[in-house]
């Protein structure tokens, strides 16, 4: 993916320590009245003088809202922006990444996040912007997959540079046969014909998953394959949304003060590695789950050995990480 440059020369960066560090839950952040940014679950305007961006392409998200806009990058690819309205300046690169996800006609769903608006995303997204860049920083662009994050890039870009990072980020998403579209109507000159068709079975399960219904999307994904057991995508696309279903609503925190508490518990390793997978940490989900078959015995060995293998099937069978989860998972039974 895109070289990540350091974020102390990324242009236009600002470091939100300060911001984390006077921020709690629930706390509004000096300045956030005079902010210009964009209505929270309305999409972001255009920059003037660019392709008119599409109702629905760009979507501020929320706290609230967080969880069910992750969803949708299950079958869609997309684009996270992280910024802060305490620093008018870094909602510009908002207006570019939106100019850029406009050319290419619902492939990439973007979605943008306001940490200082937002203190409870500030927390939730710390650890992330540290891990990928070194500190804090905004603006930050993240690639998402099926709901895990991939770090693009800190800082203001060009439409050139944003362009790049996109062309790559939909090439990675074709190789996990995420190849969904944001709904945004006719597109002009478009022939229907020449589209690839979509069951309606797996058509049900996106739009299920639109509106936050897990327990419809994993009953289309069900149907389809008792109607075609050969339908991988029907398979993927079920365990994904086992994977979100099993996670709604747990407390990261305390789900991993459980884990290590106990380290041979099966049960509270199993849900730190759900949330690991979730949040994109797919080899410490591996790692935790292996070592857990390697340590184990009779049912809970069995047991962690199933939840290791229901977890590849979330990542997908063609992914590097599946492949030596698989040869690391075989070593340790044998």
């Amino acid at each position: 993916m895109t070289q990540t440059p350091d974020p102390a020369g990324a242009r236009g960066a600002v470091d939100l320590s300060a911001v984390a560090a006077m921020t709690t839950p629930g706390a509004a952040t000096a300045g956030d009245g005079a902010s210009a940014g964009p209505v929270p679950g309305q999409p972001a305007p255009a920059a003037p003088a660019q392709r008119a961006v599409p109702d629905g392409l760009v979507v501020e998200v929320t706290p609230a809202t967080l969880q069910q806009a992750l969803t949708r990058t299950v079958n869609v690819a997309g684009l996270l922006v992280l910024w802060s309205s305490s620093h008018p300046q870094t909602r510009q690169l908002i207006d570019t990444v939106a100019a850029v996800a406009a050319r290419q006609e619902g492939r990439v769903l973007v979605l943008t996040a306001d940490l200082s608006g937002h203190p409870e995303l500030l927390q939730a997204f710390q650890p992330l912007l540290v891990q990928a860049f070194g500190q804090p920083t905004v603006p930050a662009t993240f690639g998402l997959l099926q709901g895990q994050p991939v770090p693009l890039f800190p800082g203001i870009a060009d439409e050139q540079q944003v362009g790049q990072a996109v062309e790559q980020l939909l090439q990675a998403a074709v190789q996990n046969g995420i190849t969904g579209r944001v709904d945004l109507g006719p597109v002009p000159g478009g022939d229907a014909d020449e589209e690839e068709a979509v069951s309606p079975l797996h058509e049900a399960a996106y739009e299920a998953i639109e509106r936050g219904d897990l327990t419809a999307a994993a009953q289309a994904y069900e149907q389809a394959i008792a109607a075609d057991a050969s339908d991988e995508d029907a398979r993927l696309g079920l365990a994904q949304v086992r994977l979100m279903e099993r996670t709604q609503g747990v407390d990261l925190n305390a789900a991993r003060a459980a884990a290590a508490a106990d380290p041979a518990d099966v049960e509270a390793a199993c849900v730190v590695a759900d949330l690991d997978v979730l949040g994109g940490h797919v080899e410490d989900a591996f790692t935790r789950l292996v070592d857990l078959v390697r340590t184990s015995a009779g049912d809970e060995r069995d047991r962690a050995r199933t939840h290791l293998l229901g977890l590849f099937d979330v990542v997908g069978a063609h992914d590097e990480r599946v492949r030596k989860g698989r040869t690391a998972l075989m070593s340790a039974l044998f």
